[in-house]
């Protein structure tokens, strides 16, 4: 990725469109790089901050999910389980957000988009719900349109991506997007289909992400350093006075206020406070991410893994009653489940889980598309150059 007016010289629209595409697949494929547009064909190499985001708010996402069932044993653990979902997703949620800038509906690009989203989404649908039924419910109903646990992501993916070419034009995107978010905070007949009330609240996070450039991520990196720690602290005390107080479901954003026993209004307020307090402890988080090359950096390229697998165990856990085992019952416990998570999460990016299930994650899927007449040009000039 590089800063506005990187560029020596304009390039020409068609080019300037490869460019920009490029530079949004290499933000998610570990081997590839990006042109500079200088003309001369360097190359340089993803920027591993972003990848190392990735990996470590994936991780976050399954130390969450591993931490629900202790929650009801701990008010420590359901403290930081309140503030662990305040940011969390969030902070992943921007991340995609940013790295779709680029996307305006090009065919190349809604191929993608098929393949990588909404495929692996139907694949693991079916896969999640036979699994269901094999180890809990054999009469549970099979339906595209209600994501299993984690899915959600995907569809909600899918649809923010599609409309991002409408938040690029539009005057206030992101107030838009906010007023959206407490709106469906006050409708509870919007309905659990695709879980279209995390798609609607969650998508302020995503526009935002659409907004921001390379150089927001660098703002005073260090002062953000120096408050990240009390804020911390500070956010985990609020949470322990939150616990008995407040509603979990707030930061699931499954519900409108209406369904959790309050008046619509309360919604609005709660969708506005959140966001705020999601914006600060995520820019604490980014603050800590690294920006150099580190031994996990290679792993954000395999959050996709991480993210579809890792609710196999964890469900595995839940209904086989491995919670219930004497060892876990204790803070010592707590503290190697998490650790057990994150070894989890780990190991679902690594190389050998994307190239396991490369077929059904970034299918290629040639026999279903039409020849992208565009890259057919591209690759042909890129075949003369090089033959000159």
């Amino acid at each position: 990725m590089f800063p506005a007016g990187y560029e020596r010289a304009p390039l020409p629209p068609a080019r300037l469109q490869k460019t920009e595409e490029a530079a949004e697949e290499a933000s998610r494929t570990p081997d590839r790089t990006t042109a500079q547009g200088t003309g001369k064909g360097r190359a340089k190499p993803r920027d591993p901050f972003f990848d190392n985001a990735k990996y470590l708010t994936i991780v976050l996402v399954g130390i969450g999910h591993a931490w629900e069932p202790l929650r009801s044993d701990s008010r420590a653990a359901e403290a930081l389980y309140f503030a662990l979902y305040t940011f969390h997703m969030p902070a992943f949620i921007i991340i995609s957000g940013y790295l779709s800038r680029s996307f305006e509906a090009r065919p190349g690009q809604i191929k993608r988009l098929v393949t990588g989203v909404a495929v692996p989404y139907l694949v693991f649908e079916i896969a999640y719900t036979l699994f269901m039924r094999q180890i809990d419910n054999p009469d549970r109903p099979f339906s595209l349109l209600s994501p299993g646990y984690a899915l959600w992501f995907l569809v909600a993916l899918f649809v923010w991506r599609l409309t991002t070419p409408i938040w690029k034009v539009l005057r206030w995107p992101l107030p838009t997007a906010l007023a959206i978010a407490a709106l469906a905070s006050t409708g509870p007949g919007i309905g659990s289909e695709l879980n279209l009330q995390r798609v609607l609240q969650f998508l302020p996070f995503f526009v935002l992400g659409l907004q921001l450039r390379p150089e927001h991520f660098q703002l005073h990196r260090r002062a953000l350093r120096a408050v990240a720690v009390p804020v911390a602290l500070l956010t985990l005390l609020f949470s322990y006075w939150a616990v008995p107080r407040m509603n979990k479901q707030w930061f699931l954003r499954n519900n409108a206020a209406q369904e959790l026993g309050v008046p619509w209004w309360v919604g609005v307020v709660m969708t506005l406070a959140l966001f705020g307090c999601a914006l600060v402890l995520t820019a604490c988080f980014f603050a800590w991410v690294p920006r150099r090359a580190t031994w996990f950096t290679s792993l954000g390229a395999g959050t996709i893994c991480g993210y579809l697998l890792h609710v196999y165990p964890i469900q595995m856990a839940r209904q086989f009653d491995w919670y219930d085992m004497a060892w876990v019952d204790s803070p010592l416990g707590r503290v190697m489940v998490t650790v057990l998570a994150a070894v989890m999460m780990t190991v679902l990016c690594t190389a050998l889980f994307r190239w396991a299930f490369r077929s059904v994650t970034e299918p290629e899927m040639k026999w279903a598309f039409r020849p992208d007449r565009a890259d057919a040009v591209d690759g042909a000039r890129r075949r003369v150059g090089s033959a000159r």
